[in-house]
């Protein structure tokens, strides 16, 4: 009787089968949004540049000015993509603290400052007056203003939001030290993987900022396992790079399996358990309202 081929790289195969029950993993840019921090602050650098032309040609007094300018203008280019940076990172989080430092705000004013200098090395008094201010509210028009106020922190314990605040610092420090590690092997495919895993890793991130008394279960997955998993990917790059280690390269794609599962699972009962808290304080609440007799 004639019978079926099948391996495992057939289309049908049972193996196929069981992956397609399985829930499809996060892909790394899944939820993400295209960045802001480009062209738009990027060619505040370069609008500023002419300047250096204009000075070099200029008596001294009034190329020390352009100079000064040129310097003002280009802080004021920097300060403008950090705060596009922090407000998309602000953005990203449903609990987050304002910016410590309004850069967008000081980069509308080193903006205002610099064309006010070019106005007075150029022109006058007058003119370098409406410079400062033409430059000072077209910047803030273009870029806006740094978020003002917390997200989301209304009724949060602040000392225990800050130890959140650390040891999630400390997690993504170990995140961009795997992807530092990584991008010199040049192996896209790892790189692509690490981002997946960071994508979970995140996710947990989220899950306690957004309840710091989930800190207590999950510090062993912000601190021991992604410090674990930092020295794994640096000794990887480091053998792969000496000898293009297959058997070693397929262990740590392994690793990264067992890291995004792991992470997975306790993510999970961490929503788990906030969703039991809710459950009883919403149990507890109808109780009040029976006993004052509100159905």
């Amino acid at each position: 009787m004639a019978k079926k081929y099948g391996s495992k790289y057939s289309p049908d195969n049972t193996n196929d089968a069981h992956r397609s029950m399985d829930a499809p993993k996060a892909r790394p840019f899944d939820g993400k949004k295209p960045s802001r921090v480009g062209a738009r602050s990027n060619i505040l650098f370069y609008a500023a540049l002419p300047l250096a032309w204009k000075a070099f040609g200029a008596e001294p007094v009034v190329m020390a000015q352009y100079i000064v300018a040129l310097g003002l203008l280009l802080g004021a280019a920097w300060l403008t993509r950090e705060g596009l940076k922090a407000q998309e990172a602000y953005e990203a989080r449903k609990v987050a603290r304002r910016p410590a430092f309004p850069r967008k705000i000081f980069g509308s004013a080193l903006t205002g400052l610099g064309l006010g200098l070019v106005g007075i090395a150029g022109w006058g008094p007058l003119e370098a007056a409406i410079f400062a201010v033409l430059g000072t509210a077209l910047h803030s028009f273009a870029f806006g203003i740094d978020p003002l106020k917390h997200k989301g922190m209304e009724g949060i314990d602040t000392f225990q939001q800050d130890r959140v605040a650390k040891a999630v610092t400390e997690a993504e420090r170990h995140l961009a030290s795997m992807r530092d590690s990584l991008e010199r092997t040049g192996d896209r495919e790892a790189q692509t993987r690490l981002d997946q895993f960071a994508k979970t890793a995140r996710a947990m991130f989220r899950t306690v900022e957004e309840d710091p008394r989930d800190l207590t279960a999950a510090r062993k997955y912000l601190s021991v396992y992604l410090q674990g998993a930092r020295d794994a990917t640096t000794k990887f790059a480091d053998i792969w790079g000496r000898s293009r280690n297959m058997e070693a390269r397929a262990s740590y794609l392994a690793l990264l399996d067992d890291l995004e599962s792991n992470f997975t699972a306790r993510n999970k009962a961490l929503l788990l358990d906030n969703k039991v808290d809710l459950d009883i304080e919403i149990d507890v609440l109808r109780d009040r309202l029976a006993r004052e007799g509100i159905k």
